[in-house]
């Protein structure tokens, strides 16, 4: 279940002003990596030439011209002391501190404590070294670095840990400021937003913020516009109209058995009641009765008005099941106890609930499955006049925490087939339990739902990004390296990643975000091409125009190529293409460049959004001339295309 809980960004490539080289592969010097392929491969790098070097403590690096290599764009990576390290000034010194709180050297950012202390020696650092993070409290350097040409060096006092995260939490920010750019991008996240946290905030700001964060879709949290509201309601359609222009996909997240404060208000016969007979206002939500055929049928009427008022492109069906993770260890939080459902209950097992619970934590099960199969039937109605609506239903793990089906009556087995079955994705969301586990049970999730469907495809990943409850370290929220393993290592076992949510994550980390999220099998620099394979598609960082396995290339804007999925080749083109489309939320299948403009396939769930550098001024799909209303943002432009799979031409 989930729990609602400022930082400075970091400005990439700030010191000496210079221009961002873009790395693809890392090399390490010593038989052991430790931490390092995780930390450099959860923003895209791979083992191979070494344009990052990593030189581990106690390993003598070759003799080589480094201060070269790294004036011509290298970049050096030095753990403590070696003669390498004190070859570029970093030089250790006599005196030795306890290490285990750090601070980053500005003063700002969340508490970083290791789990165990560590001596570590005081060193000098070159006079124009930039020095990113200290011991808190005696101020000795810890992690420094500064450019040199085109390269840099970045210099840690210590292993990293054999996790990657254990010590420094933004060495790949640090690595960032030093003038390195990840080489590949998604803009296929989802985030969790609710206006609360961001009321009278510039939207235009926000969703620029947000795609660039790499979100393809924001979950806007439904129950603060049930009910119409002059201003409420011109705030979201400004919101959707922003998150449009910037190829953002909108949906409708619903909290049932929360429905909005106004209907718990309204309707206290219709309140949930727990064990003990009280209200079921738990944590944030205020839950209702839904057996009640009276109260389903008040708070259905209410979400088909909510999703015909806006211009939605889907509807998440949240944690519809019940409270709480202790279960029935907490009569104060356990539910439901309405009249309806313990009348119910009694009738069939001549009993009451607390007399025999394992029928009665099987009925909830039961009842799970009953209210879920009825409210995606509503949202099915209102698709069937809006058949761009796409449907996720969020669901608990309890494959991997098996102990979620009895505390929340919460049955994956049953709802995955459902969902599917009703062309939904079906979102898994990570429990409060497990999140002090690291970046690997993402894996282990995967494995244990692919047996439970035939279409893996429609399977997504929710990952909660808040303060954990655990005794955790480095941090209490995931940030930095841990948050872009997670994200990494979620995106290599699903084909849809979520956030909860956009306003926990934490400003420094939002502009490699992108590039965790990115999964390709395999990146390889060959001579002056580059040879991507991916599953899902994906974004390379490209100067100039590019040619695609042979042929111009219409997808990206000069800086970045967006490829669908599979195995290809990037090399240069002479010339950028006629049109070029900088950006676009959906599947893309195929594009090409032609004489009047560029023609792509694409299959999306909702409504696909393509941005376009100039204003088509005609538009074919699937060759019938299709909807040429555009939004217009900046000298960019933007064509909402239909659901499904399509062909489009556009152009003159």
């Amino acid at each position: 279940m989930r729990s609602h809980t400022r930082l400075l960004a970091l400005s990439l490539c700030a010191l000496c002003g210079a221009q961002a080289r873009v790395v693809q592969h890392f090399h390490i010097l010593g038989d052991e990596g430790g931490g390092w392929p995780a930390i450099l491969g959860s923003i895209g790098l791979t083992p191979g030439a070494p344009d990052v070097t990593v030189v581990r403590q106690g390993e003598q690096a070759p003799a080589a011209p480094w201060t070269e290599r790294i004036r011509q764009g290298g970049f050096v990576i030095l753990e403590g002391e070696s003669e390498l390290a004190q070859t570029l000034g970093f030089r250790p010194g006599n005196r030795q501190v306890s290490v285990r709180s750090v601070a980053a050297d500005d003063g700002k950012g969340p508490a970083v404590i290791w789990e165990k202390a560590l001596d570590v020696r005081a060193f000098e650092t070159p006079p124009e070294a930039r020095v990113f993070a200290r011991e808190r409290w005696q101020g000795i350097p810890l992690v420094a670095g500064f450019r040199l040409g085109e390269g840099a060096v970045l210099w840690v006092a210590t292993q990293p840990g054999e996790q990657g995260y254990e010590r420094y939490p933004y060495l790949l920010q640090a690595l960032a400021e030093l003038g390195l750019e990840a080489p590949l991008r998604s803009s296929r996240l989802w985030a969790f937003f609710d206006s609360a946290y961001r009321s009278r905030v510039d939207v235009e700001y926000f969703a620029e913020r947000w795609r660039k964060a790499g979100i393809g879709a924001l979950h806007v949290a439904a129950w603060q516009h049930f009910e119409a509201d002059e201003e409420c309601d011109a705030y979201l359609r400004r919101l959707i109209e922003a998150c449009h222009r910037r190829a953002i996909l909108v949906y409708a997240w619903l909290e049932l058995p929360h429905v909005s404060e106004k209907f718990w208000n309204d309707h206290p016969e219709w309140r949930e009641k727990t064990a003990l007979g009280q209200d079921a206002h738990l944590d944030w939500r205020k839950l209702m009765n839904l057996a009640d055929p009276d109260c389903h049928r008040e708070a259905a009427r209410g979400v088909r008005s909510l999703l015909e008022r806006f211009d939605w492109d889907g509807v998440n069906l949240a944690e519809l099941y019940f409270e709480s993770l202790e279960g029935a260890s907490n009569l104060a939080r356990f539910t439901p106890f309405n009249a309806t459902v313990v009348a119910e209950f009694r009738k069939i097992h001549q009993a009451a609930p607390l007399d025999a619970l394992p029928q009665f934590l099987a009925f909830r099960a039961e009842l799970t499955h009953r209210l879920q199969r009825e409210w995606l039937g509503e949202l099915e109605a209102v698709r069937r006049g809006k058949p761009h609506l796409d449907i996720a239903l969020t669901h608990i793990d309890d494959r991997f925490d098996t102990n979620m089906r009895d505390a929340l009556g919460a049955d994956a087995a049953r709802a995955l087939p459902l969902a599917v079955e009703r062309g939904a994705t079906f979102l898994i969301e990570d429990p409060a339990t497990v999140w002090h586990l690291g970046p690997q049970r993402y894996a282990s999730i995967r494995e244990k739902y692919a047996p439970l469907t035939s279409r893996p495809e429609k399977l997504a990943i929710d990952l909660n990004i808040v303060e954990r409850y655990q005794d955790v370290y480095p941090t209490k929220q995931q940030t930095g390296t841990e948050l872009f393993q997670l994200v990494h290592q979620a995106a290599k076992s699903f084909p849809r990643v979520a956030l909860y949510f956009e306003n926990s994550i934490l400003r420094q980390d939002t502009a490699l975000l992108p590039s965790a999220a990115a999964h390709a099998t395999r990146l390889e620099r060959i001579d002056s091409r580059v040879v991507v394979e991916s599953p899902h598609g994906v974004g390379v960082r490209w100067n100039g125009p590019a040619r695609v396995d042979g042929k111009p290339w219409p997808a990206g804007d000069g800086a970045m190529v967006w490829l669908t999925p599979g195995a290809h080749v990037i090399d240069a083109a002479a010339q950028a293409p006629q049109l070029r489309m900088l950006d676009f939320n959906g599947t893309l299948r195929s594009a090409a460049a032609t004489a009047k403009g560029i023609e792509f396939s694409y299959e999306s769930a909702s409504r696909a959004i393509a941005v376009f550098d100039k204003r088509p001024a005609k538009v074919d799909v699937d060759e019938e001339p299709g909807d040429t209303r555009v939004l217009e943002n900046d000298g960019r432009f933007t064509l909402l295309l239909p659901a499904g799979q399509h062909l489009v031409r556009a152009g003159n």
